[in-house]
């Protein structure tokens, strides 16, 4: 019992920060210092240029070839794509309106592994398992952003009718994709910025959560809250029960053990990311729902982490 609350507490550690900057977003949004306008051009200023830049920063830092491990990939990959088809069959039989269809989809399958997820595998693993999450990184941003893109432009091409380039172009124009492959040379080949590029990049970078956290904090109101309790319900329960449990379950069936799964476990059981938020509103999503899914996951985090890396770990499985 002792494990589970140094995990419960560790857990908490990492999350309680985040909820707090979205409680002071949505403190200072109601006290007037800030508004909508604040809230748009926040949002805007982290999906085109802090974000891109955090994105880049984290991947052009790692050593890609030394931790290349091609099953990890290749098994997160297809557990993705076979969680993003279910859902976008599921979800289009029970969400009508094409502007939470999207929002849903992405808040149920899209974790805040660059924040959270790194934090918490090093906290198990070390400097081994820091180097392993930071590879899987590489692949995560560009598979959900892709994923993101496509699951916020095609119902809306229900009011807009039917285009294959629309999605290919907004693909193509996504600043995270883009700085994905700026940065995956870097990783790739060993080159590293100059010491003045390095620290403009980090300034940069570092501006990103704080913002994107009052922009979700300042976006948010008790009424949405109230009415999107389910779809925001139905989509924590997703994320953080039925999506880790069923594919760290087929993981370890699968064959994986160990820092394998536990890093797995870790990468599916991530609360939304926040870069959910931010791309629902520059796509035109229903940014409330997003936010609400942001915060509903990133409470129930706590406890769904924690119990989980508990229960591999008195099982003996990680």
């Amino acid at each position: 019992m002792d494990l589970y609350f140094e995990t419960l507490l560790f857990t908490s550690n990492i999350v309680a920060p985040i909820f707090f900057i979205v409680f002071l977003g949505y403190l200072l949004q109601r006290l007037r210092v800030i508004d909508q306008a604040f809230v748009a051009t926040a949002s805007k200023l982290v999906f085109t240029i802090t974000l891109p830049a955090l994105v880049f920063m984290s991947i052009s830092r790692m050593n890609f070839q030394a931790v290349f491990n091609p099953v990890l990939l290749g098994y997160f990959i297809g557990g993705t794509l076979i969680t993003f088809t279910l859902l976008w069959q599921i979800s289009k039989r029970l969400i009508h309106r094409p502007e939470d269809l999207g929002v849903f989809i992405q808040g149920s399958f899209r974790g805040n592994y660059g924040i959270v997820g790194l934090a918490v595998s090093f906290n198990m693993f070390g400097e081994s398992g820091l180097a392993q999450a930071s590879l899987l990184l590489a692949c995560v941003i560009p598979l959900y952003n892709v994923l993101s893109v496509l699951a916020l432009s095609l119902p809306m091409q229900q009011q807009t009718g039917p285009s294959l380039s629309r999605p290919l172009i907004e693909i193509a124009r996504n600043p995270l994709i883009i700085a994905v492959l700026l940065a995956l040379p870097f990783s790739y080949f060993g080159w590293g910025l100059p010491i003045i590029g390095n620290k403009i990049g980090t300034y940069f970078a570092d501006l990103t959560l704080p913002l994107a956290l009052l922009a979700i904090g300042g976006s948010l109101n008790l009424k949405s809250l109230r009415d999107t309790s389910g779809e925001s319900g139905w989509a924590t329960l997703i994320k953080l029960i039925i999506m880790p449990l069923v594919l760290t379950g087929g993981a370890w069936l699968y064959g994986f053990q160990g820092q394998d799964l536990g890093i797995l476990f870790v990468l599916f059981g991530c609360p939304t990311a926040a870069a959910s938020f931010i791309m629902a509103k520059a796509m035109q999503g229903n940014a409330q729902l997003a936010a609400n899914i942001v915060l509903t996951t990133t409470l129930g985090s706590v406890l769904s982490l924690s119990s989980g890396i508990y229960l591999l770990r008195i099982w003996n499985i990680i």
